[in-house]
């Protein structure tokens, strides 16, 4: 992006050289070696980032900011500074999608059995614990149809959602599916943790049967506090940011196709996460790099 034209323009207008440049946030060095004829090495260095950070911004779905395009610049061998790709993103009129806070809409029973939290707020990442500890949680989505209800089963080690089902109702079958998904997928030796919050689909006796047939610990956090299923709850913020609060569902059938694009092509495979290094949790488990723009690499 040049703003020097404009620059040019506004000085018979309302704005001097030095207010444009400014409102701008461009050099009045780099202005006047333009106008004589030339532009400056910063000049063309500045252009040519914007040009990529724009590129990486738009292969993100509009959703990085300047961590994530940071991070994804760096891997490609280009090395600037944080703070200037935040201020060549302001420069182009872009930002990312920060997530919003939660609201809780946990439906207790206070007839559940009591169970132990095994977790205790301990979301560390962890190569070597990979299909140890799962989280589990449930979200909604409203359509023109009506509610659509999304279940995940999470790992806390590699924040991968390993598992996900979705219905037009909040039975336990809801939960129970996307824990099948999740032990179909990825058959976890016995003992695995499982971590939801004291929903009452969690806490039910058809839920403790399906966790004792597959060796299944069941962990659950305290009453009224969000932050005990943090990792499952932040997963959610990210998708209504990135995803559901974007636009309007017409059907179910759309919103769920959108959701298991976003999880299976997105969020899993090429999003980069903070918690892991800034690589994509399928990155993390195997060791590997992903690339949004795979031209973007320099020699």
């Amino acid at each position: 992006m040049n703003a020097y034209p404009f620059i040019a323009a506004e000085q018979a207008g309302k704005y001097s050289v030095k207010r444009a440049c400014e409102l701008l946030k461009v050099s009045r060095s780099g202005y006047y070696q333009h106008t004589r004829g030339g532009q400056s090495n910063r000049a063309r260095v500045d252009e040519e980032l914007t040009e990529r950070i724009v590129a990486v911004h738009a292969a993100s779905n509009g959703t990085y900011g300047a961590p994530r395009i940071h991070a994804e610049l760096a891997e490609a061998g280009l090395r600037h500074g944080r703070k200037r790709i935040a201020r060549r993103m302001r420069v182009a009129g872009i930002r990312g999608k920060s997530p919003r806070r939660w609201r809780v809409t946990t439906m207790v029973d206070p007839a559940a059995a009591t169970r132990p939290d095994l977790v205790g707020r301990d979301f560390a990442v962890n190569a070597a614990a990979i299909d140890t500890r799962w989280c589990g949680d449930i979200t909604y989505i409203n359509t023109w149809e009506g509610w659509l209800y999304l279940a995940t089963v999470i790992d806390l080690a590699s924040r991968r959602v390993v598992g996900w089902a979705v219905a037009d109702h909040l039975k336990t079958g809801l939960v129970d599916a996307a824990l099948t998904d999740a032990l179909r997928r990825r058959q976890p030796a016995d003992g695995l943790v499982f971590h939801s919050d004291r929903g009452c689909q969690y806490t039910s006796a058809q839920h403790s049967r399906l966790a004792r047939q597959h060796g299944i610990r069941l962990s659950v956090g305290r009453r009224g506090q969000c932050w005990d299923n943090a990792v499952a709850e932040s997963f959610f913020a990210t998708i209504k940011t990135e995803l559901i609060h974007r636009q309007a569902w017409p059907t179910r059938g759309a919103a769920r196709q959108a959701i298991f694009e976003y999880v299976e092509g997105w969020y899993n495979t090429r999003r980069r996460h903070s918690s892991l290094g800034y690589r994509s949790p399928a990155a993390y488990e195997t060791g590997t790099t992903i690339s949004l723009l795979p031209d973007l690499k320099v020699a």
